[in-house]
């Protein structure tokens, strides 16, 4: 897929004011720092799009950003925080939880995770999550430029080992780096597939 247009649509604290939902949506998330604006940059082709910060948390709000005239990518709020308090945890948590609960026209969340690290429990219960409430989902394994191929082999086939102890089928993976610009047509390409698959519905 060629990306020939990334416009920056609007900002929301709540998921109902979020836009018309007539248009198919990819929603990309992850812990903080774990180079989900990056991501979202290279993807795009447009370095200034997301918002990137050292700073972990910089993503507070849900993102709308419309991609080709067609479809939306949603830049969501992290998990994870380090560094707010735990009132904003749970205003945070609670304002993804009723966004990919409530959200029709999410047909995929993108949830990344940092290859550099063994899987976490805070994403694996996440993941757990979005199984139990039948929200499609893929996982994207970051930063893969930071370790050789060995150790990146070796933390994949964790993920999948730990994931296989309650998962009867595991969703697809995809290995990916902003530095190196590596793993984004294969994101790009299935969301191809799937706004083809669903051009009757929209």
């Amino acid at each position: 897929m060629l990306i020939k247009t990334a416009n920056f649509v609007e900002s929301n604290t709540d998921w109902s004011k979020c836009p018309p939902d007539n248009i198919p949506e990819y929603a990309f998330i992850g812990r903080s720092n774990v180079g989900k604006s990056s991501l979202i940059n290279l993807l795009t082709n447009n370095k200034k799009l997301a918002k990137t910060s050292s700073t972990p948390g910089k993503t507070q709000l849900i993102n709308h950003f419309l991609i080709n005239e067609s479809w939306y990518l949603v830049d969501l709020p992290g998990y994870g925080y380090a560094k707010v308090s735990k009132k904003d945890r749970d205003k945070f948590g609670k304002l993804i939880t009723q966004y990919i609960l409530n959200r029709k026209n999410l047909i995929n969340l993108f949830v990344l995770v940092d290859s550099r690290h063994e899987p976490l429990k805070n994403d694996l219960e996440f993941m757990k999550f979005l199984g139990e409430n039948q929200i499609p989902f893929s996982i994207v394994l970051t930063k893969i430029d930071k370790l050789n191929s060995a150790k990146l082999g070796k933390n994949l086939m964790k993920y999948k080992s730990e994931m296989l102890k309650s998962w009867e089928s595991l969703p697809p993976f995809y290995t990916t780096s902003a530095t190196s610009k590596l793993g984004a047509e294969n994101i790009l390409s299935d969301i191809a597939k799937l706004n083809e698959q669903l051009k009757d519905v929209f």
